[in-house]
C-alpha cells in the first residue's frame, strides 16, 4: 500500500487533471510572464489554487515551492516541502496538444521521497515513493536496458545536440522531443525511450516528481555533471538533467 504522502499526491494530481481538462482546448486566457519564463494560463492558476488549498490543508507544516506561487525562503527551513508544477508543458496545453502534465512531489532533506505525474489528456498517472516501484496507472514500469549509445532513443531539444556540448563527439542516436520535462522523465521510466537529457539549468518543479519515478524504475538520474540531484535549494534550480539506465549514463558522461 502506498504511504500517506503518496496517496495524497496521487489523489490531488487526479483532481488537478480534472480541473485542467475543463480549460483544455477551450481557449483559456493566456498571459506572458516575461523574460524567459514562458506563458501562464487561467488553468495553471486554477490548478495551483486548488493544490495549495488541498495539499497545505492536509500538511500545514510542509514547505511550498510552486511555479505559480511567489517563492518564500520559509520553505528552506521546512523538514518536508511540496515541489510542484500545476501544468508542466503550458505551451503544449495552449496549443491543444495532449503532452502536458501535473507534476507533484515531496522532498525531505534535499531528496524527493514521493512523486506523482498526471497526464490528464492521456489518462495516465505515474507514481513512486522511496523504496517502492515506479507505477503507471498502478502497473509497475521499468527503464530500458539498452547498453549501446549508438542508435539509442533520447528525448532532448535540438540545442542539446550541438557539438559544443559533446567534446567526445556527438552520439549517433534518434532524438525526439516532448514539451513537458516531467513527461520526458516518465517516458524514460517506462522504457518507451532510452533516456532524456537537458543541459540547461532546470527548475526543480519541472523534474522533482519525474526524477524519483525514473530512479524507482531503475534509471540513473543526475545533473549534467554527473552529480546527484538535490532539491529545495535556494534558487530552486538544478544544473540540467541526465536520466537513463546506468550503462547509457556512463556512455553519455564519457562523451561529455
Amino acid at each position: 500500500m502506498p504511504g500517506r504522502d503518496l496517496t495524497l499526491l496521487a489523489e490531488a494530481a487526479q483532481e488537478a487533471g480534472e480541473i485542467a481538462l475543463r480549460f483544455w482546448r477551450r481557449d483559456p486566457q493566456v498571459w506572458d510572464k516575461g523574460g524567459d519564463h514562458g506563458p501562464v494560463t487561467e488553468a495553471d492558476l486554477a490548478v495551483n489554487d486548488m493544490l495549495k488549498m488541498r495539499l497545505l490543508g492536509a500538511r500545514p507544516d510542509y514547505g511550498w515551492l510552486s511555479e505559480e506561487t511567489p517563492d518564500s525562503t520559509d520553505r528552506l527551513g521546512a523538514s518536508r516541502v511540496f515541489i510542484l508544477d500545476p501544468i508542466d508543458g503550458t505551451r503544449a496545453f495552449v496549443a491543444g496538444e495532449d503532452n502536458f502534465a501535473v507534476s507533484l512531489a515531496i522532498a525531505e532533506a534535499g531528496r524527493v521521497i514521493a512523486g506523482a505525474v498526471m497526464m490528464p489528456a492521456k489518462n495516465r498517472l505515474y507514481t513512486a515513493e522511496t523504496g517502492g516501484p515506479a507505477l503507471c496507472n498502478g502497473a509497475e514500469i521499468h527503464a530500458g536496458l539498452r547498453t549501446d549509445l549508438t542508435g539509442s532513443s533520447l528525448l532532448a531539444t535540438k540545442a542539446n545536440m550541438e557539438p559544443s556540448h559533446w567534446p567526445g563527439g556527438v552520439p549517433d542516436l534518434r532524438r525526439s522531443f516532448r514539451t513537458s520535462l516531467a513527461y520526458r522523465l516518465c517516458l524514460t521510466a517506462e522504457g518507451r525511450y532510452d533516456g532524456m537529457i537537458t543541459f540547461r539549468d532546470t527548475w526543480e518543479w519541472d523534474i522533482a516528481a519525474g526524477s524519483l519515478i525514473c530512479r524507482c524504475a531503475g534509471a540513473q538520474v543526475t545533473d549534467r555533471t554527473g552529480n546527484d540531484l538535490r532539491f529545495n535549494s535556494p534558487d530552486a534550480k538544478t544544473a540540467g538533467v541526465i536520466a537513463t539506465n546506468p550503462a547509457l549514463h556512463r556512455a553519455i558522461m564519457a562523451r561529455l
